[in-house]
């Protein structure tokens, strides 16, 4: 069985922000295969800050990103199937001059 690029993109993706100082975000469909706190969701996707200070034990494996992290100061452990990963991205830091 070939496995796709997208759990090896995520992965390249996380680390590449974290290098450069970016927080990875992630945005994820939710569905029945999906375990995150429902009361975050908003038209079935829900986004999620990944970054090491935010995400706790963070696994990205070729079927699953799973982590732990808090939500107004209650832990959760989300679940999240990579091909409902919809989207990665880090949100830019602007310096002084807009740039």
């Amino acid at each position: 069985m070939t496995t796709g690029t997208k759990p090896y993109l995520l992965r390249a993706l996380y680390e590449w922000c974290v290098d450069n100082g970016q927080t990875p975000h992630i945005v994820a469909w939710v569905n029945e295969h999906t375990h995150v706190p429902m009361q975050y969701v908003r038209e079935n996707e829900i986004v999620l800050n990944i970054g090491p200070t935010a995400s706790h034990n963070l696994n990205i494996d070729n079927e699953w990103v799973n982590f732990s992290a808090r939500f107004n100061g209650v832990a959760h452990d989300i679940w999240i199937p990579v091909g409902s990963c919809r989207q990665h991205f880090c949100p830019r830091k602007w310096g002084r001059d807009g740039v």
